[in-house]
């Protein structure tokens, strides 16, 4: 059997006044995620437990079928796979954001949405200034990686931690909000901020800052510090599931996810992370990809980077382009292979109100061999209230999916 997993990062919202007192799933001309629910049906999957932080570390794990409050270990972790960046068992990686704080507020936290080509000398001088110098018993290594999205790795000597216990804020769930108030606090705290501080000056001085100012862009005024975390322990995802799988997405943490569990990496030209990612390419090469393995996962940033930045028509116009280039193709392809089954699913909320991630329920759709058709009509938030499956915890829904 063939298996085919959509995932519209962060689609699930609630009702906007922008939208008509519709929910953006409910407002997108959706055909294709709705014949998915017209030939299965439609439900609800709680992807992060209520003691662990709603965003796509904790909920991609859990959509991926792994119990988050066994095998998480932070969100940097997972990015550092994805990028080749081996950690020992004595290291911690952290997740570094080049950022916009301009007046002590975070005014925007990908820093004009830098390209990976300004972003990378950006860290390569941070690393420069900083980087290969001990700091509470480890060595500090900045890494690039894409756009705005970076590691910091502190190599420990020994097994003492200065981060255990520390907390960090996600900038993305701050926007507009005075950044003195989220600074990192506890154990190592005060090291993460001085690092940031350091940053400040280094990047203000920079070439590549100097002339995206000049171009009147947004620059990087600083690095932001947190998901930090050591590596974590999972099992192969065949092991467990016994199918080979495939991860697409232009996103390091949902690649690190998936190459942590053993499925094959399948990168895209044109994948940006944003909303101006090739859908159509995603859904080519999607189709593709169900040739090689049993099991393809084809993930969009698109819908939540639109909810970050409270564009409801933007949100809407992602889901639309998802609905066409890619579950379109994917639903049409997979009778080819025999017997078949596919999954529509957002990893967690991201609601347009708050332009952050939100605890919830999300709805997903599902189809296939042996899922009797329910008799719903649409793929969105109130048909799935009235599904017949919850999965909650949701990391339950992968063993059904595949099994059920």
């Amino acid at each position: 059997m063939k298996y085919a997993i959509i995932i519209p990062d962060g689609c699930a919202d609630e009702p906007v006044d922008a939208l008509g007192g519709l929910t953006p799933l409910q407002a997108a001309k959706l055909p294709n995620m709705d014949r998915v629910a017209q030939l299965g049906l439609v439900g609800l999957s709680n992807n992060v437990p209520p003691t662990l932080t709603p965003a796509s570390d904790v909920a991609t794990l859990s959509l991926f079928g792994y119990d988050p409050l066994k095998v998480y270990t932070g969100r940097a972790p997972l990015e550092t796979a994805a990028m080749g960046i081996k950690l020992g068992p004595n290291d911690w990686a952290i997740r570094c954001n080049l950022v916009y704080v301009p007046d002590g507020h975070m005014r925007d936290f990908t820093a004009g949405h830098i390209s990976s080509e300004d972003g990378g000398p950006l860290i390569q001088a941070i690393h420069k200034e900083l980087g290969g110098k001990e700091v509470a018993g480890g060595i500090l290594e900045f890494h690039p990686g894409v756009q705005y999205r970076n590691i910091l790795v502190w190599r420990g000597k020994s097994a003492e931690s200065p981060f255990v216990g520390i907390k960090t804020q996600a900038p993305h769930d701050v926007p507009d909000q005075l950044v003195e108030k989220y600074l990192p606090k506890g154990p190592g705290g005060d090291i993460l901020n001085a690092l940031m501080e350091a940053s400040k000056p280094i990047l203000a001085a920079h070439p590549v800052n100097q002339r995206r100012i000049a171009e009147g862009k947004k620059p990087a005024t600083q690095v932001w510090l947190w998901g930090q975390g050591k590596a974590p322990v999972v099992e192969p995802f065949q092991q467990v599931y016994g199918k080979r799988g495939a991860i697409i997405s232009a996103v390091d943490l949902v690649r690190g996810v998936g190459q942590l569990i053993g499925w094959g990496r399948i990168d895209v030209p044109g994948a940006t992370g944003y909303l101006d990612t090739d859908y159509a390419a995603k859904g080519r090469y999607g189709v593709a990809a169900l040739k090689d393995y049993d099991l393809v996962c084809v993930h969009v940033e698109a819908p939540d980077e639109a909810s970050h930045e409270g564009k409801a028509d933007e949100k809407v116009k992602a889901l639309e382009r998802i609905d066409e280039a890619i579950v379109g193709p994917m639903l049409d392809a997979l009778p080819k292979y025999g017997d078949w089954r596919i999954l529509v699913e957002p990893d967690h909320r991201t609601t347009l109100k708050t332009r952050a991630h939100a605890y919830g329920a999300v709805a997903f759709a599902a189809a296939g061999a042996g899922i009797p058709a329910s008799g719903q009509t649409s793929y969105d938030e109130v048909s799935a209230a009235a599904g017949p499956k919850n999965f909650d915890p949701g990391w339950g829904l992968m063993k059904w999916f595949l099994e059920g």
